[in-house]
């Protein structure tokens, strides 16, 4: 097979997305991203000129192209990377905030970069505090969730930003949709969309910008735009549901180009035409420990996880 050419000029492609029919060379492929970035943006009314957008950053190539994006943009974007802790045997959190404040310092050195470290604030990484729990990996990845979704949200409300922006892509989008289908978890599908507006009781807006591209085009943007990220999964990832979903969906893609795309926006138009009439999201309060929005009574998830810490340290101060 010959060499593609770019659609919008007469250069060599780097890029031939099978999907869109469309092959780009660097420089259209790079312009080709963050216009259909803004054009996601707009569409699902993430967020406007005015807005203080924290971006979680993890040291990957999804978070720091969004972010890279978002500047380019001209938004108004700060980055919030969160230290869990996670070292095993290749220092895991330290090697990715290393790789977020590179980019930090020599791409962008004018933007802010908050820094939080869960063991200084909390006294337990992610690992210690999925050690007390039973449920092995798959405790491990719902108790790291749970407590980069509460810090997200935490620092976004002390800080006043409005909006909390995650470098999700297609890929992540899809599996999470795919499993939630297999098992249809409705209260997860009704929460599932590119942007989730504030509530009025302490949950800020979350956008979803990339949930628009697969993984393989996040990939390129980042080796393009010399973005140096980590390259190594979470070393609590291996066997994660996520990823045996995303390996289905990656051969149905292969036979079929573009079956991500339509299964993930079907669903999305489906939500809007009452796709699960007779459900509900269940109402919001504040939590009585911390203030963050939850559906249960009393404490939230979040400082459930904690309680035991807290009781144990208590009752080693009487």
């Amino acid at each position: 097979m010959g060499v593609h050419r770019c659609r919008r000029c007469t250069a060599d492609s780097v890029i031939n997305m099978r999907q869109h029919r469309l092959a780009l060379c660097e420089v259209h492929f790079v312009e080709w991203v963050e216009n259909i970035t803004f054009s996601f943006i707009k569409k699902h009314h993430m967020f406007e000129a005015d807005d203080r957008i924290l971006v979680a950053v993890s040291g990957g190539k999804d978070s720091l192209s969004l972010w890279r994006i978002l500047l380019k943009l001209g938004f108004q974007a700060d980055g919030l990377y969160i230290d869990l802790g996670i070292e095993a045997e290749c220092s895991y959190s330290k090697r990715s905030g290393e790789y977020v404040e590179k980019f930090a310092q020599d791409i962008f050195p004018n933007v802010k970069l908050h820094v939080l470290d869960i063991a200084d604030i909390y006294g337990k990484t992610i690992p210690e505090m999925a050690g007390r729990r039973k449920g092995g990996r798959k405790k491990f990845c719902s108790v790291c969730g749970l407590v980069k979704r509460h810090e997200m949200n935490r620092v976004a409300r002390e800080l006043g930003y409005t909006v909390v922006a995650t470098g999700h892509n297609l890929d992540d989008e899809a599996a999470v949709l795919f499993g939630n289908v297999l098992h249809w978890e409705a209260e997860y599908l009704l929460r599932q969309s590119p942007v989730l507006p504030a509530d009025g009781v302490g949950l800020v807006k979350r956008a979803k910008p990339l949930a628009r591209f697969y993984e393989r085009e996040t990939a390129a943007y980042a080796i393009i735009c010399n973005i140096e990220y980590i390259q190594d999964e979470c070393p609590f990832s291996v066997g994660a549901t996520s990823l045996r979903l995303k390996e289905v969906l990656n051969s149905m893609e292969n036979g079929s180009p573009g079956t991500k795309l339509q299964f993930y926006f079907s669903f999305l138009r489906a939500k809007e035409h009452s796709l699960l009439p007779g459900y509900s999201r269940p109402e919001l309060r504040p939590c009585e420990k911390c203030g963050q929005a939850t559906g249960a009574p009393g404490l939230c998830a979040f400082c459930r996880l904690l309680e035991p810490a807290r009781a144990a340290s208590r009752r080693g101060q009487d």
